[in-house]
């Protein structure tokens, strides 16, 4: 009966995904880590360009030619511009400037700057500034001639840090506050840019640390247009592959993007190498001439696009290869959050059998493919944001599918620094010494790994469609490859596991606690290792010595160097109680309590803590941060007591049941106590002295999977009864503070509701957001709960929180009598 259910709902769901298109605000296409990520930001694949997750272009092109015609099916065109007027990085340049107020009017034409100093850009206080600027402001003038004006669309070039207004002959052109990490093109109105002489003038006030300011003009270089748009009939994606439909004149294409993370297999999780498989059919009763084109960017192996790279073609006995980096190879020299990686190669490999043509390119790449001219040459030194290119041939095509497929794949040396050492990727950490090995493996296994990728997904989505519905399986499928790719496997030096999650679009911490703690179901759902390895970091720091506090470090460093927490305020409470709740949900999940005996000592120092300092919380950070500092909090007093709760079950499994008593007695009368004093009417309050408030009292949902009966059911329903009340169409707010939320924490909430109806009422609207945002980046997990707006925070590994729903009902399963 029990395989009839899963094979129905396997069944519902495949005919859901033949009729309906995905829609989420980014998809992802690559995504293996934090530094080897790839989404497209846009509902069409061929529309936009694609991105790292931080929005830096990671460009990937694809052109189908059909009889002799081109359809472009991926990434969009490579724009060209010429230079009008040059940034720093185009040609060295000087401009008048002043730090102090100066007169009336400075920005417009007439005025006299002859007595301000005269200087070499780029300016500012980083290493590469030419002219140092340490004040709080800048006045810059430029004088240029224009001697040919033409009709093409202008824009000024910018890179500022910080707030700017800009003025181009005496008018206002830019005005934004904030900074940009990198050049951006920002569309002049026409007729400001006049022929003859013109004066550029800009301000920039520094408003939190670091200056920079560098300004050019570019046009657009006029293109004739040689290939059109393919169409797109569809999109759908799942746990591990995302899949485009099109149509190319009289023939289909299918492109599918498969990143085999599957967790139960940590060395195939591990292994940074996605495929590309396309599948092409006639669909006009025809026969067609079919070859495909495919080019990928140097610039997914460099931080910033200005920086130097070379590429090599190369081939083993089963490929041939084109891979590409940085001439500097900085290795593990770079950290932060806005940060991409410059050491290691990027690598694009085809199956010698499919006889494609490889070759490497400037960024104009798209012509040489539809003029044929094809480079021959192997390598390229010492250049800038090269191409490598490839074409399939698939010769005549008819009414049979033709399934051709590539790699791409990212040796990036060395991962991460750990504590002084850096430590290799896990490939090589086994003993593979080269990535061409790990390549040939990769295609060796395709044909399996596409059948398991399959399968794995297909479960996945029956589980959580069987669990909460078709709306929060959406949510699950969403999240799942980018929870997984926010982190690094590796091992530390003394064999633990390692795995390594980076604050994405926050601040760039490594194996930051309470990042963990949201992102834990998913794991302890599909291999409770990996959490463990997200643990492993943390009980080291301190068991070593090198962490004397009484309580858990908030991280290990900022990515890619875990050296030590960088964070700038400690979070007891919600540290040390994350650990032991997910320590006790691993016990829960293995059926023992071996790992936390690992780490009982420390644990134990943890736990005096809490029964300390727990129940009525100083005034100090929770996860939730953003928020501010709150004395009294009744949400982070809860984390203490259910981690009181956890620690008191786990001594029990472990025999020591005098402590065991001990902690849950403490932790049973501050239960108590806590509803006394939270008890708001009809609901429990934000924090203890503070009535008319409230606040999601998420940490709830582990006295609920762990059994702890620390508070009463009747709470949990009391409190989703309220909040009930106070839905906006986007979501439940986090408290009354804002009308902002965390989605991640909506979901635990909706899992203390006692019914489907409940569960869905809370899970609709966070499936509204996904769906309807207008913030397209990859899913961000802190919007704004009227209008479905982000407001920080993208593309981080919290999102695997969704899967404590389904984590719930696995448990209650397993903790049911036999014949249940």
């Amino acid at each position: 009966m029990k395989k009839f259910y899963l094979l129905a709902i396997v069944c519902l769901v495949s005919l859901s995904n033949l009729i309906a298109q995905d829609k989420a605000p980014a998809y992802p296409l690559i995504t293996h880590d934090t530094y080897f990520s790839i989404w497209s930001f846009g509902d069409k694949l061929n529309e936009t360009s694609t991105k790292h997750w931080t929005g830096r272009e990671h460009g990937l092109v694809g052109i189908l030619k059909v009889d002799g015609k081109f359809y472009k099916f991926l990434g969009a065109e490579n724009k060209a511009y010429s230079i009008l007027l040059p940034n720093a990085e185009q040609v060295a340049y000087q401009a008048n400037y002043t730090f102090t107020q100066p007169g009336e009017n400075w920005f417009t034409s007439s005025f006299d700057d002859s007595k301000w100093q005269k200087g070499s850009a780029p300016f500012g206080d980083e290493g590469n500034a030419k002219t140092k600027w340490t004040t709080d402001d800048l006045y810059y003038r430029r004088t240029f001639t224009v001697n040919d004006l033409s009709q093409a669309k202008k824009y000024l070039s910018l890179n500022h840090d910080d707030n700017v207004i800009v003025y181009l002959n005496g008018k206002t052109i830019y005005q934004k506050e904030g900074w940009v990490h990198e050049f951006i093109n920002i569309p002049i109105e026409n007729g400001i840019l006049k022929q003859g002489e013109n004066v550029l003038a800009i301000h920039v006030k520094n408003s939190a640390g670091g200056r920079h300011l560098d300004a050019g003009i570019v046009e657009d270089v006029p293109t004739v247009a040689k290939t059109e748009q393919a169409k797109q009939t569809k999109v759908t994606f799942n746990a591990t592959t995302t899949k485009y439909d099109f149509a190319c004149g009289g023939v289909n294409l299918e492109v599918t993007f498969t990143s085999p993370l599957l967790l139960n297999d940590i060395k195939l999780t591990a292994r940074p190498i996605s495929y590309i498989s396309y599948t092409v059919k006639a669909n006009d009763a025809k026969t067609h001439d079919v070859d495909l084109f495919f080019s990928a960017s140097s610039n997914i192996a460099v931080n910033k696009n200005t920086q130097q790279v070379s590429a090599w073609k190369t081939a083993t006995n089963t490929l041939s290869i084109l891979k590409a980096g940085t001439v500097e190879q900085p290795v593990l020299q770079k950290k932060g959050d806005d940060v991409r990686i410059d050491w290691g190669y990027i690598y694009v490999a085809i199956p010698s059998k499919f006889k494609a043509a490889q070759y490497i390119d400037g960024t104009s790449s798209n012509s040489s493919f539809i003029n044929k001219s094809y480079s021959k040459q192997t390598q390229r030194l010492n250049d800038k944001q090269l191409t490598l290119n490839s074409v399939i041939p698939f010769g005549k095509i008819a009414s049979i599918a033709v399934e051709k497929y590539m790699m791409l794949g990212y040796d990036d040396l060395q991962s991460v620094e750990y504590f002084g050492e850096h430590l290799l990727p896990l490939w090589k950490k086994l003993g593979s010494k080269k990535f061409e090995d790990q390549l040939a493996i990769a295609n060796t296994d395709y044909p399996a790994i596409k059948i398991k990728c399959a399968a794995f997904d297909a479960k996945l989505y029956a589980d959580a469609f069987k669990s909460g519905g078709k709306k929060y399986a959406d949510l699950c499928k969403y999240a799942y490859r980018q929870s997984v790719s926010a982190h690094k496997i590796a091992y530390a030096p003394n064999g633990d596991l390692l795995f390594l999650s980076k604050e994405n679009f926050s601040n760039g911490s490594i194996n930051t606690v309470d990042i963990t703690y949201p992102s834990a179901p998913q794991y302890l759902i599909y291999n409770p290792e990996l959490l463990k390895g997200m643990l492993n970091g943390i009980f080291y720091y301190s068991e070593s010595g090198k962490w004397k506090k009484p309580f858990p470090a908030h991280d290990l460093g900022t990515y890619p160097i875990a050296n030590g927490q960088t964070y700038g305020e400690d979070m007891p409470v919600e540290e040390a109680g994350n650990m032991i709740i997910l320590a006790g949900a691993i016990a829960k999940a293995e059926g023992n309590a071996n790992y936390a005996l690992k780490h009982w000592k420390v644990m134990s120092v943890w736990t005096d803590y809490l029964l300390k300092e727990g129940f009525d919380p100083a005034n100090q950070l929770c996860t939730d941060d953003f928020a501010g500092h709150l004395a009294r909090n009744s949400n982070l007093s809860v984390k203490a007591i259910v981690a009181l709760g956890a620690y008191a079950q786990m001594a029990q499994t472990l025999g020591k049941k005098a402590e065991a008593k001990r902690v849950r007695d403490a932790a049973l009368i501050m239960a108590k106590k806590w509803m006394e004093l939270a008890e708001d009417g009809d609901h429990y309050a934000l924090t203890f002295n503070d009535k008319n408030t409230w606040s999601q009292k998420y940490n709830l949902v582990w006295d609920k999977l762990l059994k702890l009966n620390l508070f009463p059911e009747s709470l949990y329903k009391k409190e989703i009864n309220y909040y009930l009340t106070k839905q906006n169409k986007f979501g439940l707010p986090l408290d009354s503070r804002k009308t902002y939320t965390k989605s991640d924490w909506i979901v635990w909430t909706a899992t203390l509701a006692d019914n489907q109806s409940d569960f869905q009422k809370f899970i609709n609207p966070v499936y509204r957001f996904a769906s309807e945002t207008e913030s397209r980046v990859p899913l961000s997990d802190w919007h704004e709960t009227t209008n479905g707006k982000m407001v920080g925070f993208q593309a981080r590994s919290v999102v695997g929180a969704y899967f404590i729903k389904l984590l719930a009902d696995k448990w209650n399963i397993k903790d049911q009598p036999m014949g249940k």
